[in-house]
């Protein structure tokens, strides 16, 4: 049985087994980055998103899921492309 570990996306985003069976959330907390990244497709500004969670998500963190996001969008339209 293989033995899934914590991996760390940057600074901010961590896929803990053991916290949310795995889904990517922001380090020390249980805020799925999912989450964060449907409040901007809806429009919430970075403020309400970090107040909606207490002020326990900084806009670095939020700036990171983007980035991330926007990377991981590229790299699978790459993929795409190259298979085609």
């Amino acid at each position: 049985m293989k033995i899934r570990k914590r991996k760390e996306f940057g600074q901010y985003i961590v896929a803990d087994p053991e916290i949310c069976g795995g889904q990517l959330t922001f380090k020390g907390t249980r805020i799925f980055v999912k989450d964060v990244l449907a409040m901007l497709a809806k429009g919430y500004d970075w403020d309400r998103i970090s107040s909606e969670f207490d002020g326990h998500l900084s806009h670095e963190a939020i700036a990171e899921a983007i980035e991330l996001a926007g990377k991981a969008l590229m790299e699978k339209t790459e993929k795409r492309r190259r298979a085609a």
